[in-house]
């Protein structure tokens, strides 16, 4: 039934940020037409958590070795977030060209985006 999801990252400096996701997270990609760049994501999957606050949604690239990735992208010269132990994984971030954080975490639960 259904062929993918479509994340969006709303940006204030949506031309950077392409380019950066294109150029230093290295995520191929097609022209959309007019620089609309849409990139292709590792798999993926989905989870529904409980709030009794506003209802959101949220995008985060996972990784297998948090340590060694946030390494490879501040040699780089990206900002990272301070890695941050939350049981069900470790938790970090890291800044977009626009200022915008972009949560990075390596789970340490069962995930489904391999089945």
């Amino acid at each position: 039934m259904f062929t993918g999801v479509h994340a969006i990252i709303y940006s204030q400096d949506a031309d950077a940020d392409r380019a950066f996701i294109r150029d230093v997270l290295g995520f191929p990609g097609v022209d959309a037409g007019h620089g609309w760049l849409i990139f292709k994501l590792p798999p993926a999957e989905i989870a529904v958590h409980p709030t009794e606050a506003e209802p959101q949604h949220e995008v985060y690239l996972m990784c297998e070795d948090l340590p060694a990735t946030l390494k490879r992208l501040s040699d780089q010269g990206i900002e990272v977030g301070e890695p941050a132990d939350r049981g069900w994984g470790v938790l970090s971030s890291i800044t977009l060209p626009s200022g915008a954080q972009l949560p990075v975490y390596e789970p340490r639960h069962p995930t489904a985006h391999l089945l």
